[in-house]
C-alpha cells in the first residue's frame, strides 16, 4: 500500500505540473480536508474548487516536487511552485512541505505548510516585507484568498 500511496502523491503533483485540476481532484476523497496558511481549512468541494481556480488562473507557472514518501496511512512531499502573482505582477517562488492522510486509496487529508511572511514579501513587495509577519496582514491574505475562491465559485 505504501507504493500505491507514493504513486498517488506523484500522480497528484504530475497533474498539478500539467495544471490538470480534475486529475488532481480525482486523487482526493469526496470529504477531503485541505489546509494551508493562505486559505486556512477547506473541505470537500471547496478544496477542489481552490485547485480549479489556481490552475485556471496560473501564469508563468512551473512546479517541481521531490521527497515523496508514504506508508499505509500517511505521506509527505516537498514541492516548489513558481508563478506570477496576478494582483501585483510579482513572481513568487513558494517552497512547501505537504503532509497527507490516506483512506481507501485516496487522499483524505492534505496539509501544506509554508512561510506566509516569505510568501507575502515576494507577492506584496515592500508592504509584505514590512508587515507580512503581522496577524493583520496574514488575516487579510486569508480573507482575499477566500474572497477570490467564493467569486470563482459564483462565476461557475
Amino acid at each position: 500500500m505504501s507504493d500505491a500511496n507514493s504513486a498517488l502523491i506523484t500522480r497528484f503533483y504530475e497533474a498539478f505540473q500539467r495544471l490538470d485540476a480534475d486529475a488532481m481532484i480525482a486523487c482526493y476523497s469526496d470529504d477531503i480536508v485541505f489546509s494551508d496558511p493562505a486559505f486556512g481549512t477547506l473541505r470537500g468541494k471547496d478544496a477542489g474548487d481552490m485547485w480549479r481556480m489556481l490552475t485556471t488562473r496560473a501564469k508563468d507557472f512551473s512546479l517541481t516536487f521531490d521527497g515523496v514518501k508514504a506508508d499505509e496511512r500517511s505521506g509527505a512531499a516537498h514541492w516548489v511552485a513558481t508563478y506570477l502573482f496576478s494582483q501585483t505582477g510579482r513572481i513568487v517562488i513558494n517552497d512547501i512541505q505537504a503532509r497527507f492522510v490516506f483512506r481507501d486509496g485516496k487522499i483524505c487529508e492534505h496539509h501544506d505548510s509554508f512561510d506566509l511572511w516569505r510568501w507575502s514579501r515576494q507577492a506584496l513587495g515592500a508592504k509584505g516585507a514590512l508587515l507580512g509577519w503581522t496577524p493583520l496582514v496574514q488575516g487579510k491574505v486569508r480573507h482575499q484568498a477566500l474572497k477570490g475562491l467564493r467569486a470563482f465559485q459564483a462565476a461557475r
